[in-house]
């Protein structure tokens, strides 16, 4: 099992930018890919971004793309979600997510919440207007 801890949320004005964290421990030589999602109130959780783990092939929700900057550092076991020119609407919980299981290839996957098998506690990322 992989354990996930997320940190670098905080309160931003609207073109500020964050730097998210995801720290991995436990059995990470198992991990296929990488996943930052984010959840508003009262709405579902969606993808945000993602990394494989064999090519570090990157993947981007439209409404990030541009802004948005995933990355890794395998030596920290450490996953970097760098946010820019924030605005309101990217206000929510962000988590990560790891992928160990790989039912399905992960070019294909990585946006489905479900293919995740290891969450995050979540961090708050709130842009103020």
């Amino acid at each position: 099992q992989v354990q996930l801890v997320e940190s670098g949320g905080g309160l931003v004005q609207t073109g500020g930018s964050l730097r998210l964290s995801c720290a991995a421990s436990g059995r990470t030589f198992s991990v296929y890919g990488m996943g930052w999602f984010r959840q508003a109130p009262g709405k579902e959780r969606v993808f945000v971004a993602a990394i494989s783990r064999s090519d570090g092939n990157t993947y981007y929700a439209d409404s990030v793309k541009g802004r948005f900057a995933i990355s890794r550092d395998d030596a920290k076991n450490t996953v970097y979600l760098q946010m820019n020119s924030l605005k309101p609407e990217d206000t929510a919980v962000y988590y990560c997510a790891a992928d160990t299981t790989l039912g399905t290839p992960f070019v294909v996957s990585y946006y489905r919440a479900y293919e995740y098998d290891s969450w995050g506690q979540g961090t708050q990322v709130t842009v103020s207007s």
